[in-house]
């Protein structure tokens, strides 16, 4: 069986960062990769884990597919300058029939939800981001 833990984290990863940065909209912010994934524990040669790296993939994927802007990579630890695209903006404000919004329920799913409920969201709000 296909183990796709690296998928959750994504998932994790790339919620965790749209909600950084729809805390902060409109202002430019810098997201530490620290502060998505926890706390990293280079090796003996400076090189940071396996895990903090998937999460600056994480960041550099959502800047590559449209969801973020940042101006640069600090180092390997963080992104400068980021915000959400307009089209991101617009995904985590739209409300369901109940009012509530996309941010709120990934914030929601976020604290509590599995990862096979962050997955589900996820998913879901990136099917909707590439709707026309």
């Amino acid at each position: 069986m296909l183990d796709d833990l690296h998928i959750h984290d994504f998932y994790r990863d790339a919620g965790r960062t749209l909600l950084a940065l729809f805390l902060q909209f409109p202002a430019p912010a810098t997201v530490y990769v620290e502060d998505i994934a926890g706390p990293d524990t280079p090796d003996e040669f400076g090189l940071h884990s396996p895990r903090h790296l998937a999460c600056l993939g994480a960041m550099t994927w959502l800047k590559q597919s449209g969801y973020i802007h940042f101006t640069q990579l600090v180092r390997q630890e963080a992104v400068e300058e980021a915000s959400l695209t307009h089209s991101a903006f617009l995904l985590l404000v739209r409300r369901d029939g109940d009012g509530i919004s996309n941010a709120h329920r990934l914030d929601q799913v976020m604290r509590t939800g599995s990862s096979t409920q962050i997955q589900e969201l996820m998913e879901h709000l990136m099917h909707e981001m590439a709707r026309p």
